[in-house]
C-alpha cells in the first residue's frame, strides 16, 4: 500500500502507484479541475509526476500565488511555441516568471513589431485551445548538447553549459516545441487561457552589452479574468500616470540622449527635490543623526578592501588621474567609515548615528534605464548606525517605527516588510550571518509587524530589513531599507573602546527610509498623478485677475502669501479669465485664487481648489489656516 498524507485530517491510501492528478480527482473533481501542480514532501512536481512510495502532498491549486507562477511559467513556453510557429528561424533564449508576468527572450533577423504581437498572441490562443500536454523528459547532458544544436538553439546549449554536472537535465515539449526547463509546468496548453502580450523591450544575453542584443516579449498571465481586468486598467492608469510623460507636461525635469541615465532638473521639480530634502534633513535632526558629506570619488585600494570591487565592480564608474586609480562612490558607507575612524570612539559614544544626502553613481546598463526609476546618478537618504551588539534591537524597533511614520506622512499606508537573507556571492563567515539574520528577525518580531523572507537577496555585505510601500493603483514600490553589517567596519579597521578596556568593531547598519530621492519623487508623481500634496506642490497658490482694475489688489494678495512663506505665483496676462483658469487647472496647482471688482471691494478672495472645486469667497486670513492646516498634516 501505499500512504499519501494530505493534511493532518486527511490521509489517503493506494494498492498502486498513483499520478498526483489522480489523487487530486480522487479527493474532488473540483480539486482535479483547480490543481495545478503538487507539491511531494516539499518539492514541487507535475500532476503526471507517478507516486509509487509514501509522501506528504499539497495539491497546489490555481488560486494559490505558486500555482499562478506555474500558469505564468507555462504561458512563458506557450510564448515561445507560438513565436518558433511563425519565426522557424528565430531563436529562443529565457523565459522567466516575473511580478504580474513573464517574459521571454529571443534572437531574430529584424526587429518584431506590434502587428507581430498581435499575430504571436493569436497564435498562442490557438496553441492553447489545441489542449496539448506538457511532456517532461530526462535526458543526458551530452544528448541534450546535441539535440539543441540540431535545432539551432545556441542559448540553450549555453544555458547547459552552465548547469552543474551532477544536475539532470530535463526538457519539456508540447506538440512539437521543445525547451530545456526544470518545470514543473501545468498538465496541458489547455489551463492557460487568460493572458495578454503587453509590450516588446531590448535586452542582452545575461544583461551584457557585450553579448548579442535579443528581443524581449513581455505578456501577462492570470488565472481569472477578473484579475486581469485589474491588472491591464492598472498598467492603463500607469501609462496616464508615467513620471517621464507628468515630468515634462509639469515642467518638472527631462531626460536626452546626450546624458543617459541622468536628470536635468527644472526649477519647478527642483522644488520638490529640495522640500524633501528638508523634511527628511529635519527627520536627521530629531532622530539623532549628525549630517555629514563624502567625497565623490575614493581610491580604488579602498574599494578593494570593503570587497565593492570583487563583489560590484561591474556597477563602478572609474577614472584614473596621476598613475592612481579611483572610482565613483556607487554608495556611502566606506566614506561615513571614514569619518568615524577619524576619531576616538568609546562605548558610551555608540550609538553614532552619521547620515548624509550622498550622490552615488552606479554604471547600470543602458537597456536596464527607466526614467527616474533607474539612473546612473541619484541622491540618497542614506545613514549609517555605528552601535554595539546590545544596541542592535533596538535601533532598529525605533528605525521601524519612524520609517512607518515618514511614509505615512507621504500618503503611504499600506507597507509591506520583507527579509533578504544571505547571497551566494557575500563576504563574511556563516556564523556572521546567522547572527545578523537572526538580528533581524528578533528585532522585526519585538516590532510587532509581519514579514516574508527571501533566500539569496540580501547585499554581499549583509542581510536586510526592506520595506514595500503601495501606491494609488496597488502597484509595489521598494523604498526603505535597513541593514546588519559585521564585515565592512572590521575590513577598514573601525573600533572603539568596551567597557572593559578592549577594543572592538562596532556593528554598523545601513538605513534608508525613502532611499533614492529621485526614484521616490517619480513614485509621488505617479501616485498623486501630478496633483501634489501642497506641501509638496512647485506652486501652491496661483493668483488671477480679471481685468487690469485688480491688478494692484492681485499684487497685494501675492505678497502677504509670499511674506507667508508659501510659493505663490500670480498671473496678470490680460487673457480672458475663463482661458487663465483653464490653463493653470492643468498645472495640477492645488489653489488658484480669482480677483475681480466684487473681491477687491470686500477685501477678499474668490478660491478655487484643485479638481475645479469651488470654495467661494472668503478672506485671504482664512486661505491662511487652510494652506498652513495642508501642511502640517503634509499629505491631504
Amino acid at each position: 500500500m501505499i500512504s499519501i498524507q494530505i493534511s493532518n485530517e486527511l490521509k489517503l491510501q493506494f494498492s498502486k502507484p498513483i499520478t498526483v492528478l489522480d489523487v487530486a480527482s480522487h479527493i474532488s473533481v473540483n480539486l482535479a479541475k483547480t490543481a495545478i501542480v503538487g507539491k511531494l514532501n516539499g518539492v514541487l512536481v507535475d500532476l503526471s509526476y507517478v507516486i509509487d512510495h509514501d509522501v506528504n502532498l499539497i495539491i497546489i491549486t490555481e488560486k494559490d500565488n505558486i500555482g499562478l507562477n506555474i500558469i505564468r511559467h507555462s504561458t512563458a513556453h506557450l510564448l515561445a511555441y507560438a513565436v518558433k510557429n511563425l519565426f522557424p528561424d528565430s531563436q529562443i533564449a529565457i523565459g522567466p516568471v516575473i511580478e504580474n508576468g513573464f517574459y521571454y527572450d529571443f534572437l531574430y533577423k529584424r526587429s518584431f513589431t506590434k502587428e507581430d504581437l498581435i499575430l504571436i498572441e493569436k497564435k498562442m490562443i490557438e496553441l492553447s485551445q489545441k489542449n496539448e500536454l506538457f511532456l517532461k523528459k530526462i535526458i543526458t547532458r551530452d544528448k541534450a548538447i546535441a539535440y539543441f544544436d540540431s535545432v539551432n538553439e545556441q542559448f540553450k546549449k549555453k544555458i547547459i553549459n552552465l548547469i552543474p554536472n551532477n544536475q539532470e537535465i530535463s526538457l519539456y515539449s508540447i506538440g512539437s516545441f521543445v525547451d530545456l526547463c526544470r518545470g514543473p509546468h501545468v498538465f496541458s496548453t489547455g489551463k492557460l487561457k487568460i493572458f495578454k502580450l503587453i509590450k516588446l523591450a531590448g535586452s542582452y544575453w545575461k544583461g551584457n552589452q557585450k553579448n548579442k542584443k535579443l528581443q524581449r516579449i513581455y505578456g501577462t498571465a492570470w488565472s481569472t479574468k477578473k484579475d486581469q481586468e485589474i491588472y491591464l486598467h492598472m498598467i492603463k492608469e500607469a501609462e496616464k500616470r508615467d513620471h517621464r510623460k507628468l515630468g515634462k507636461q509639469l515642467n518638472l525635469f527631462h531626460f536626452q540622449e546626450e546624458s543617459p541615465g541622468l536628470i536635468f532638473w527644472h526649477p519647478k521639480g527642483y522644488i520638490i527635490l529640495q522640500e524633501i530634502k528638508k523634511y527628511m534633513r529635519k527627520i536627521y535632526k530629531y532622530n539623532g543623526y549628525k549630517e555629514i558629506k563624502t567625497p565623490q570619488m575614493l581610491d580604488l585600494s579602498l574599494w578593494k578592501k570593503t570587497g565593492h570591487w570583487e563583489n560590484y565592480k561591474d556597477n563602478m564608474f572609474t577614472t584614473k588621474s596621476e598613475n592612481r586609480f579611483y572610482a565613483l562612490k556607487p554608495m556611502n558607507c566606506p566614506g561615513h567609515i571614514q569619518i568615524y575612524n577619524s576619531n576616538f570612539h568609546s562605548y558610551r559614544d555608540l550609538p553614532l548615528r552619521f547620515g548624509e544626502f550622498g550622490q552615488c553613481h552606479r554604471n547600470e546598463s543602458s537597456g536596464s534605464l527607466h526614467g527616474m526609476m533607474r539612473t546612473r546618478s541619484f541622491i540618497q537618504d542614506d545613514g549609517h548606525i555605528f552601535c554595539t551588539k546590545s544596541q542592535i534591537k533596538n535601533e532598529i524597533v525605533v528605525f521601524n517605527e519612524l520609517v512607518h511614520k515618514v511614509y505615512n506622512e507621504f500618503g503611504f499606508k499600506k507597507i509591506k516588510i520583507k527579509l533578504a537573507l544571505r547571497p551566494n556571492k557575500r563576504i563574511g563567515e556563516n556564523n556572521i550571518w546567522d547572527l545578523a539574520e537572526n538580528s533581524l528577525r528578533e528585532a522585526i518580531s519585538s516590532s510587532g509587524v509581519t514579514w516574508e523572507e527571501f533566500p539569496g537577496e540580501g547585499a554581499f555585505y549583509g542581510p536586510k530589513i526592506e520595506y514595500h510601500l503601495k501606491d494609488s493603483i496597488g502597484r509595489s514600490w521598494q523604498c526603505g531599507t535597513i541593514q546588519i553589517d559585521f564585515s565592512m567596519p572590521h575590513r577598514l579597521g573601525a573600533e572603539y573602546i568596551a567597557e572593559n578596556n578592549t577594543r572592538k568593531t562596532p556593528v554598523m547598519l545601513h538605513r534608508a527610509i525613502i532611499g533614492s530621492l529621485e526614484r521616490f519623487i517619480a513614485i509621488l508623481v505617479e501616485n498623486y498623478s501630478g496633483a501634489m500634496p501642497v506641501w509638496l506642490a512647485p506652486i501652491q497658490v496661483m493668483i488671477l485677475n480679471i481685468s487690469k482694475e485688480q491688478i494692484e489688489y492681485a499684487k497685494k494678495v501675492f505678497n502677504f502669501l509670499k511674506s507667508k512663506k508659501f510659493r505663490v505665483e500670480v498671473d496678470l496676462r490680460n487673457e480672458k479669465i475663463a482661458y487663465k483658469i483653464r490653463l493653470h487647472s492643468l498645472e495640477k496647482l492645488p489653489y488658484i485664487i480669482i480677483v475681480g471688482n466684487k473681491e477687491l471691494c470686500e477685501n477678499k478672495i474668490t478660491v478655487r481648489a484643485r479638481g475645479n472645486i469651488n470654495l467661494g469667497i472668503m478672506s485671504i486670513d482664512m486661505l491662511v489656516i487652510r494652506l498652513t492646516n495642508e501642511i502640517n498634516t503634509k499629505y491631504l
